[in-house]
């Protein structure tokens, strides 16, 4: 344990006992209370000769089981926290520098109305995260947690300032590690600012603006580069950057249904080896604006991201978890399987983006609504690369070579990939008391080369249909059974899918289901394979066990436009979670 989170734990001990003695005056029972949750997914693995799963590729690794508990204490103003966390080994598709055991999660925090204070680990986000996001995802395995100081002032009623400094998690790495220099010093401040509140303003327009400062330092950077020039390959020596910074500001406005967002980052120079250690500044920015009524709303978005990507590490990989910020994405989070084939993943060194949103509901009691109403969603979004124009370099032109600006871009001009386009029409319909049904049909554009980061032309670009229907049968008060089907057509990648799938649950406890995708459209035979599982579970209160068995097809999970790679298996799985 080095001294700083001996530090750490020493001053979070002492708040505790501080809290606990302040509460035993007044009584503990009465004043203090505890609240925590505990979350374990675990497989077991098993050959499978058709998805080429053998006790070779398995090598020994035939189980995995992640578990996360978490326990909160809070008495008066005081809370304090931690969280324990066992990969034994981690579920195959995570990490494997996840694999470990201990209390990588611990705090002790103190607030009023005019301050919190925190000591230990903890997530923030300024604004839509351009400039900073700390945050954990439990089914990605990602947890970018910053371990230091965390203070937030309210000095008057519509002001909020935040500073923090620390580092990020990174794995069970450990942290202040001042002799491999593993990651850098974040830090940063973030301000608030409500009109309205701040002057008193009684009217229907509402306006608050704020903004960020980031910066990330790291010691001792040297990065020896290569690239062909004249037919030849040449060498350089960088001298990279010590000190990083982004800075962000924003503005939100709304009048009765309409609202309007508006943020814009700017980064200097950032040479790592996400961007192949090019020194061009940093840009993006983001649009919403917005309009809903009573049965109607309309959203419409842009964004634009240009060398966004800011990591505490320069030489660290895309699965390395140690982003500073965060792209929100554009494209629609498919809950659906077959939809989610083909997710998209944020593009942090250039994409652009529109989406346009429009729902109605269409009124009960009218021709097209019937007794219950209906309603319609239209939602569509497009992402294509930004256009980069060569620079000059002894002449030559040359676009992403190392220890160069990279490339230059103009800021609105589109480039010339689609990278990613998703129309959506889902119509959500009542028919009865006991019957109602969603029905989706969604048209994507997908370049799997371009979004995976695979050679040019190993997959190409797919073009897929997708249409699906969930319909609900609630039986009687205590019965109800929903069946789901979904099919894919496309031309490209493995072909078309089909998707069967019945749960039947049994209230308020027990629900089955049964479910099969089959790849029945692959050019390769042997790999028309039927994607089966079998699973039950029980729900108590806060409780739901899961127990299942079957296939898991291997592709991208994504969250967020933040993706990990989920590897084929069969086998038996396990869930529990819990809290209290």
């Amino acid at each position: 344990m080095n001294k700083v989170t001996f530090f750490i734990l020493m001053l979070m001990l002492t708040l505790f006992v501080c809290g606990y003695h302040a509460s035993a005056q007044q009584g503990i029972l009465e004043n203090a209370s505890i609240s925590g949750s505990l979350q374990t997914d675990a497989q077991y693995y098993v050959p499978d000769k058709a998805m080429g799963i053998t006790d070779s590729t398995l090598n020994g690794n035939v189980f995995g089981m992640n578990t996360s508990g978490e326990l909160n204490y809070s008495v008066g103003n005081f809370r304090a926290g931690m969280r324990f966390e066992a990969y034994t080994p981690a579920l195959k598709g995570f990490d494997t520098r996840a694999k470990g055991v201990g209390i990588p999660y611990f705090y002790a925090s103190y607030s009023n109305k005019y301050i919190d204070a925190t000591i230990g680990d903890f997530y923030e986000q300024f604004g839509c995260g351009f400039a900073l996001r700390a945050y954990q995802e439990w089914n990605l395995g990602y947890d970018n947690a910053i371990r230091g100081a965390k203070v937030t002032l309210r000095p008057y009623k519509g002001i909020k300032v935040t500073g923090l400094t620390g580092y990020q998690r990174f794995f069970w790495n450990n942290y202040v590690n001042i002799l491999n220099y593993d990651r850098g010093l974040v830090s940063g401040v973030d301000g608030d600012f409500n009109v309205n509140e701040i002057f008193d303003l009684q009217m229907k327009t509402q306006i608050s603006f704020g903004g960020s400062f980031v910066s990330k330092h790291e010691t001792g950077l040297s990065k020896t580069v290569s690239f062909v020039f004249d037919d030849s390959t040449q060498y350089y020596k960088l001298n990279l950057p010590e000190n990083v910074a982004t800075a962000a500001g924003r503005i939100n406005v709304s009048h009765g249904g309409f609202g309007f967002y508006g943020e814009y980052a700017y980064k200097i120079n950032n040479p790592s080896a996400y961007n192949t250690y090019i020194y061009r500044p940093g840009q993006a920015l983001y649009l919403t604006a917005s309009y809903s009524t009573k049965g109607f709303g309309v959203t419409l978005a842009a964004k634009r991201v240009d060398n966004m990507s800011f990591k505490s590490k320069m030489d660290a990989s895309g699965s390395d978890q140690l982003d500073i910020n965060f792209i929100p994405p554009l494209s629609k989070q498919h809950h659906y399987s077959l939809p989610s084939l083909y997710p998209y993943a944020t593009q942090y060194n250039g994409e652009m983006s529109l989406k346009g949103n429009v729902l109605y509901s269409i009124p009960k009691k009218t021709k097209l609504g019937g007794k219950y109403g209906m309603s319609i969603e239209l939602d569509y979004t497009i992402v294509y690369d930004i256009k980069k124009d060569s620079i000059q370099f002894n002449g030559v032109s040359m676009i992403d070579q190392p220890g160069t600006e990279g490339y230059t871009s103009p800021f609105f001009a589109v480039g010339d990939h689609c990278l990613y386009s998703d129309l959506n029409l889902t119509v959500t319909k009542k028919f009865s008391q006991k019957w109602k049904g969603v029905f989706s049909y969604i048209y994507l554009i997908y370049d799997k080369d371009r979004v995976e980061g695979h050679s040019i032309g190993e997959y190409g670009v797919v073009n897929a249909h997708v249409g699906l229907a969930d319909v609900s049968w609630k039986i009687d008060n205590k019965n109800s059974l929903r069946c789901e089907t979904q099919w894919l057509f496309t031309r490209q990648d493995k072909g078309n899918w089909g998707t069967l799938l019945f749960e039947y649950s049994f209230l308020p406890h027990w629900f089955v289901s049964v479910s099969d995708e089959y790849n029945y459209g692959n050019e390769d035979k042997d790999q028309r394979l039927h994607y089966y599982n079998v699973s039950g579970g029980y729900v108590y209160n806060s409780t739901r066990v899961t127990l299942s068995y079957g296939r898991q097809r291997d592709g991208l999970l994504c969250v967020g436009g933040v993706c990990r790679y989920v590897p084929a298996a069969t086998g038996v799985s396990l869930s529990l979670s819990t809290s209290f």
